[in-house]
């Protein structure tokens, strides 16, 4: 690759968006103007914000007449609450008292002239109560029942003379709101507060006539003391906020130049001139990214100067207005933190912007390129968004979590915990570096393929569609198909499991095993049959059975899982440690060894663990899709891809990983032998060894063989032993080389590719 080529794309590239006005206008103008225009919108809509007084009807105020002894409720002029009880919240007016009488109309109508307010029955009452509060008249009822007041002071009464141990039952106050109303729940909220506080006066005034002192009820108080110095506060707010900020104005910065550079060539018809000239698609894909690289860039960092000055004058108006306590003043964060967001951005524009110079060289429209940014917001945004979540730190686990470990590095850093950051910051950089070579080398991909550079937008008329599927079907599905087959399992093996409740006595061995064959037949082999007989004309050669298995790679496909069965072991007790299991699944894989124990016949676990999963899940990842995503024209995209799909239908995320794993080593043995029977004895001989262990595990912890226990388990066990995992990794090695010498049986997008790499290399040669 000439960097000289790479380096005329992108100024050509720069050159026309600066020519266009809407790039020009998202990228520079909006972000200047957007944040000041929000910041003078909030006040001006906060004039109209103003907060009405809540009120509060109040029933049974003459039950609390009489007794001189109890705290007042109300104030002087008995419209307020007192001022003891209900302090003043902010600029908020207090609670206004309304009684049956301030409605004279409804009053009437409820209750006659002549009718007392205490006779009426409480039937009565409650309706009154709920015709205020559906009219908006009143927010809040509070209902105090009859001889509430007298059996107040029977009850103190008692305490005071120490009569009796047992203290007679009180009528409790009755407290009436309606929570689907905002203001109605606010108004019940500062009702609570101002009965508690009431409640308490009343309990001192016990106390005291009792001549107990308050403080033996509380005879200490707790008292915080928060070390954190105050610019580590200040960076904790900041520190969550600003990364997803700039991370999203990334994205959004990164897609719409991507979708003019690739998709807005096409409508021009400028694409073909480019694609003729003497630079190499790779060039060209390098000078694209770094324009909407450049452009990334330039959109996050005015984002993030645009905010920060807008945010200033927005938080100097809440310190004037008490929005913000000067116990934590919130300021702009310090150069430093700006600095680490602008190095942050290098790497994640990059993957950014592969990932949206892929996805719009897929788009055959400008208008169609727009609809894949949802798509890739729904992707990004939970992992960028799990950072935000309370509890989640950085660890060497989610430091390996794409997006997610590099927020959380950013996090740590923003904080001031340099010492801790600096532990994870290689995990993080080789996650992030390896993603960004990975969507580059995506978009590369795109571009060699004039299929998807060359697509014409076309109108969808369903039935000829649904035509063209069936009466135009090729030997094996298509990559849409394998993708669509992959969904169709996810969907439903999502509503079965949400359908399927455990019995209320817990798990037993025939509701297991129910499970196991509905999840197995029904969720995943079903499909892949159905839409082999639809989609595919060469069913034999799409579920890899059109040739017979050879004896040697039966064999040699069992000895392999054999040997990397310690392999195995020793990576799920890696996961675990780096995504311990929470005590419900530990629960849960307990509970689902005790039902596979109790089976009538030992041959039933094999069955459902070992057998039924090797030929039903081998049909369906190994077959089908794997024969659709071999399309793409790379067999280790399409083992990848199709054991990545094979971990997910997995139920425990401890589970998907190990089994993403196994499945990339499962699908290198689907391509190189041509064979699915070499697979299904892989899979079974490897199920079959993880349900042997499981067994013999048990057997060795009850006190059973020595030689068991000390091969299984203990504090050294055999399997985990150095030299056992060094000879079996050797042997996988040995196994694995003997597959790679196979000739195995390409499709005509591989061998197109191969072509084209072979020409590709010539050409840097010569140059």
């Amino acid at each position: 690759m000439q960097w000289s080529n790479v380096k005329l794309i992108y100024l050509r590239e720069m050159r026309d968006q600066f020519r266009d006005r809407r790039t020009l206008f998202l990228i520079a103008i909006l972000p200047l103007l957007l944040y000041p225009l929000l910041g003078m919108s909030f006040f001006q809509l906060a004039q109209f914000l103003r907060f009405e007084s809540p009120r509060v009807l109040l029933l049974g105020e003459e039950e609390l007449a009489g007794h001189d002894w109890l705290p007042p409720l109300l104030g002087p002029a008995g419209d307020r609450f007192a001022a003891a009880i209900e302090p003043q919240i902010g600029e908020r007016g207090e609670t206004e008292i309304k009684r049956p009488t301030d409605f004279p109309a409804l009053y009437a109508e409820f209750f006659g002239d002549d009718e007392s307010l205490a006779e009426a029955s409480s039937e009565r009452l409650q309706k009154f109560a709920q015709q205020l509060l559906d009219s908006g008249r009143v927010q809040a009822v509070v209902w105090f029942p009859n001889r509430f007041g007298e059996s107040l002071e029977t009850s103190r009464q008692a305490v005071l003379d120490r009569s009796t141990d047992v203290l007679p039952e009180l009528p409790q106050p009755l407290l009436l709101n309606k929570s689907a109303n905002e203001k109605s729940r606010l108004a019940m909220q500062r009702l609570q507060r101002v009965l508690e506080n009431w409640r308490s006066l009343v309990s001192q005034a016990n106390l005291s006539a009792g001549d107990v002192p308050q403080v033996a009820t509380q005879p200490f108080q707790l008292k915080t003391l928060d070390l954190a110095p105050p610019e580590q506060k200040r960076a904790a707010v900041w520190a969550k906020l600003l990364p997803f900020i700039v991370f999203i104005w990334a994205l959004t910065g990164a897609f719409y130049p991507a979708v003019d550079l690739c998709a807005g060539e096409k409508e021009r018809g400028t694409l073909e001139t480019l694609l003729t000239s003497p630079a190499l698609r790779r060039e060209i894909v390098w000078g694209k990214l770094l324009t909407v690289m450049s452009f990334s860039i330039a959109t996050a960092v005015l984002n993030l100067g645009s905010l920060g000055v807008t945010a200033k004058f927005v938080m100097g108006q809440f310190a004037q207005i008490g929005g913000f306590g000067a116990d934590m003043p919130m300021q702009l964060p310090s150069p430093a933190v700006m600095a680490w967001l602008i190095l942050a951005l290098v790497p994640i524009s990059a993957l950014f912007s592969a990932l949206c110079l892929a996805c719009a060289a897929l788009a055959r429209s400008t208008k169609e390129g727009q609809y894949y940014l949802m798509p890739l917001m729904l992707v990004t945004m939970p992992l960028m968004m799990l950072p935000m979540s309370p509890g989640v730190e950085l660890n060497l686990g989610n430091s390996l979590i794409p997006l997610t470990g590099l927020v959380l590095l950013l996090k740590s850093v923003l904080e001031g915990q340099y010492f801790e950051a600096l532990r994870f910051v290689v995990p993080v950089a080789g996650v992030t570096l390896m993603a960004a070579l990975l969507a580059i080398r995506w978009a590369e991909e795109q571009f060699n393929r004039e299929s998807v550079l060359f697509r014409e937008s076309e109108r969808l008329e369903l039935g000829r569609w649904l035509v063209h599927l069936v009466r135009d079907r090729r030997p094996t599905p298509s990559v849409p198909q394998a993708m669509l087959c992959i969904a169709v399992i996810l969907v439903v093996q999502f509503f079965i499991s949400v359908a399927a409740r455990p019995p209320a006595e817990g798990l037993t061995f025939g509701f297991v095993s129910q499970i196991a064959f509905i999840s197995q037949a029904v969720c995943i082999l079903m499909p892949a049959l159905l839409m082999t007989l639809l989609f595919t004309s060469n069913r034999r050669r799409t579920l890899l059975l059109d040739s017979p298995p050879r004896p040697t790679h039966i064999v040699a496909a069992m000895l392999m899982a054999i040997v990397a069965h310690p392999l195995v072991i020793q990576l799920g007790n890696l996961v675990q440690s780096l995504y311990p299991m929470s005590p419900e699944i530990k629960a849960q894989t307990e509970g689902l060894q005790a039902a596979l124990g109790d089976a009538p016949y030992w041959w039933l676990p094999f069955l459902l663990i070992a057998v039924m999963p090797a030929f039903c899940e081998e049909i369906a990842f190994r077959g089908f899709i794997l024969s659709g995503l071999r399309h793409v024209g790379h067999k280790w995209w399409a083992i990848c891809l199709s054991a990545v799909a094979f971990g997910a239908v997995h139920t425990f995320m401890q589970q998907k990983i190990s089994a993403a794993v196994v499945g990339v080593l499962i699908g290198y043995l689907a391509v190189q032998s041509g064979s699915l029977w070499t697979c299904v004895a892989y899979h079974f001989t490897h199920n079959g060894l993880q349900l042997l262990s499981a067994d013999l595990s048990k057997l060795a912890e009850r006190g059973g063989y020595p030689r068991v226990a000390r091969w299984y388990s203990g504090e050294n066990p055999l399997i985990a032993h150095p030299a056992t995992l060094t000879v079996c990794a050797v042997a996988l090695c040995a196994l694995l080389w003997a597959f790679h010498h196979l000739v195995y049986r390409r499709t005509d997008e591989e061998r197109l590719q191969e072509a084209r790499e072979r020409s590709s290399s010539h050409l840097v040669g010569a140059s």
